[in-house]
């Protein structure tokens, strides 16, 4: 075999290992890159928020009133409440997009290289 047959049967095999491997895929960044610490931020931004629009508006209603600061009490506790249940909101959300991305990893992953074709994966 001569240097030549070589070089061309390597250009070929080079090419069909190319050919298998498929286009790179560019992950752009978008809501579902976000990092853990940006997302932790989100809800303490959540929480923070309910807690403050809640005392804003008890002082504000004891300042109208004139009263002791029971609707203050009422509303930071409402605020608390309301900041609560907007941060378990968003982390099942969270959740729920981590879930349905492992599980389309996994389906890609599990199915052979015909079946991934046939996907367009």
């Amino acid at each position: 075999m001569s240097d030549p047959d070589q070089a061309e049967r390597l250009r070929r095999l080079e090419a069909k290992i190319n050919a298998l491997k498929g286009p790179k895929e560019v992950r752009k960044h978008t809501d579902e890159s976000y990092s853990q610490a940006h997302l932790a931020w989100r809800m303490v931004t959540e929480m923070v928020a309910g807690l403050l629009i809640g005392f804003g508006m008890g002082y504000g209603l004891d300042r109208l009133f004139g009263t002791i600061p029971i609707f203050l009490v009422i509303f930071t506790l409402l605020g608390l409440a309301a900041g609560i249940k907007t941060m378990m909101r968003s982390a099942r959300e969270i959740q729920r997009d981590q879930q349905a991305g492992t599980a389309r990893d996994n389906g890609a992953a599990d199915a052979g290289p015909d079946e991934r074709a046939r996907h367009g994966d």
